[in-house]
């Protein structure tokens, strides 16, 4: 049973900001009626738990973003300074290859911000900020940030389909396959990965999708281009060191964590309290990025990542009487179930 339309619109007739609710306030087209199936409870009870929510979800929205871009640009600075220090000597490159495989990684995250136009939305004096910020942060991992944003919000949009959602080449049935599918992905003539979204790009045909296409195709030449340049010059090892390697690394460890972690298993599952599931990281939120209480963003966008848990506290009961299993992270002091 979907959720009943008229309850959304009972639930938002307050004022609130756009990105409670939309993937990203940017995009073209209407706003899309959050799905879900039957939980077994009336539509008062559904209206009162969709207010209770957006109550506690305002706590959490917005907040102090000046660190993301902090973060985008010192990593980016420091990524870019180890090239001339490699050529000159002064470099220890096993440190700096596991310092760029963080950057690379941890880059997507500011990124994702930028995105959802959390640092700043159209119109306002920082935008530049907002832009810049996802332009540099994927550098590293060769994706650029127009590519990047169209097929992320896509992904919001068509959650979990199997035609619509650009992500769903990354379902595997277990862990170790889904390791493997981010790898696989990336072959030449395998529908998956960058390959998966140029074709989605070319078939959407916008402007924007052009201008994302021919973005990727310059910043893939001018990848090569360095590692070439470098090789040519006798550090072919420092080049694999600091951008090859580190690229591939980042992209694997996105794809598992930023897609499969938190959406597996895809099949069937597109509703609002359904597209994405709660687990426990035997790495820990840190180092799982926070994808752990990635429900709350694929609910409310506009959340940043860092407030993401916190708010899933303060609303777990409310997820849990939606029919969500919150057994993988319990109340803080209880039993949590083993995950990925």
């Amino acid at each position: 049973m979907l959720e009943d339309p008229k309850l959304v619109q009972d639930a938002t007739k307050a004022p609130v900001e756009p990105a409670l609710y939309e993937p990203a306030l940017d995009s073209g087209g209407g706003r899309a009626i959050p799905l879900g199936r039957d939980d077994g409870l009336d539509r008062h009870t559904r209206r009162d738990l969709r207010k209770e929510e957006i109550e506690i979800a305002r706590q959490f929205h917005g907040g102090r973003m000046w660190p993301y871009a902090v973060a985008a640009f010192g990593c980016f600075a420091l990524w870019v300074s180890f090239f001339p220090l490699a050529i000159m000597g002064h470099l220890n490159l096993p440190l700096a290859c596991l310092i760029s495989c963080v950057i690379a990684t941890g880059g997507y995250v500011t990124s994702h911000e930028a995105m959802h136009s959390n640092i700043a939305r159209k119109g306002e004096k920082l935008r530049w900020l907002n832009e810049a910020v996802g332009a540099v942060s994927t550098i590293p991992i060769v994706f650029p940030f127009s590519m990047a944003r169209i097929m992320h919000l896509e992904h919001h949009y068509h959650c979990n389909d199997p035609l619509k959602d650009p992500d769903y080449t990354d379902e595997a049935p277990n862990w170790w396959m889904a390791i493997y599918k981010t790898w696989y992905n990336r072959q030449p003539g395998v529908d998956g990965s960058i390959h998966h979204y140029k074709r989605i790009l070319a078939e959407m045909g916008t402007p924007e999708a052009q201008r994302a296409l021919k973005e990727t195709m310059l910043l893939q030449l001018f990848f090569m281009a360095v590692l070439f340049t470098m090789s040519w010059n006798g550090y072919a090892i420092e080049a694999a060191l600091l951008w090859w390697l580190p690229r591939h690394v980042g992209l694997s460890y996105i794809r598992f964590y930023l897609s499969w972690a938190p959406h597996h298993p895809r099949e069937g599952k597109t509703g609002r309290y359904e597209n994405t599931n709660l687990f426990k990281s035997k790495l820990g939120h840190v180092m799982s990025m926070g994808m752990q209480y990635h429900i709350i963003h694929h609910m409310y966008p506009g959340i940043p990542n860092h407030r993401t848990k916190h708010a899933y506290y303060a609303m777990r009961h409310i997820l849990e009487a939606r029919g969500v299993d919150v057994s993988p992270l319990p109340p803080v002091g209880g039993p949590a179930v083993k995950g990925s």
